[in-house]
């Protein structure tokens, strides 16, 4: 059997590219803040807080993390460890890639018709707006790689410590548990890198307060994902064949004990 004719590796394929394009994704559209109470049309709500306040803003990558972790859950429930840690190292290597390449264009001398092109459209510097939206700080792009690869790294021991305990019963469980302590991690670190260690210098209330709500916000898309992962979880075995996905996922559970390869050697 030729490798690519395996649905079980095509199957790899797709969903390491759904998981690359979405954490790439997540990185640039994270330089918006939106209002979430402007977007659902009700009156501000305001937070306090450790002493700190405010509405609920959140940076527009908060929209697409939960659906990275989901993907982070379903890659581990069918290609184990080995396969989680090819796809987190994959992606962080590709948002650094993204990141270098966005730098170099923003370096270019623009042309100068093309600075003034969008005036009418309320853009006085084509040039300065690319930079501000391309041009992510440094220390938002440090503690957004290290804040997802320590994230992925917890989120695979969390899941692996849970289905150990609870077989291949409760995979909401699972899912909910490992996302509940890796999302814990995530926002807390790339706060702290971009706004403690970084040139903003945050007060440790403010730091706390906002990681704390950006925190709850993730935990609580993430549960009301949780029906999405029911239906990946479903439209794979439809496609794998329920013996095949069986198969899979025997061998991402044994992952950590020299399991048999999922993908097809011959």
């Amino acid at each position: 059997m030729r490798q690519l004719d395996d649905r079980a590796t095509r199957l790899f394929i797709a969903l390491a590219a759904f998981f690359c394009v979405n954490a790439v994704l997540a990185e640039f559209i994270g330089v918006k803040i939106f209002s979430l109470e402007s977007t659902l049309g009700i009156a501000p709500v305001q937070w306090r807080l450790l002493g700190e306040g405010g509405t609920l803003d959140f940076t527009a990558g908060t929209v697409i993390w939960p659906i990275v972790f989901i993907m982070t859950d379903t890659v581990n429930e069918y290609f184990g460890k080995r396969g989680v840690r090819l796809i987190s190292w994959l992606a962080a290597g590709l948002i650094a890639y993204a990141f270098l390449f966005a730098f170099i264009a923003i370096q270019l001398a623009p042309a100068s018709w093309w600075v003034a092109s969008a005036q009418t459209q309320g853009v006085p510097d084509y040039q300065a707006a690319y930079a501000a939206i391309f041009g992510q700080g440094m220390w938002i792009t440090v503690g957004s790689l290290v804040a997802f690869l320590i994230g992925q790294l917890v989120d695979i021991h969390v899941f692996h410590q849970i289905r150990r305990r609870t077989g291949e019963r409760f995979a909401w469980l699972r899912a909910t548990g490992s996302t509940m302590v890796s999302q814990l991690v995530d926002s807390f670190v790339v706060l702290y890198i971009a706004f403690v260690l970084g040139p903003a210098h945050w007060p440790m209330s403010r730091f706390l307060a906002v990681a704390s709500l950006n925190y709850t916000y993730k935990l609580l898309a993430a549960v009301a994902l949780i029906p999405l992962l029911y239906l990946a979880r479903a439209g794979i075995h439809r496609y794998l064949g329920e013996a095949r996905a069986a198969q899979l996922i025997h061998a991402a559970a044994h992952d950590h004990a020299a399991a048999p390869h999922p993908f097809p050697v011959d």
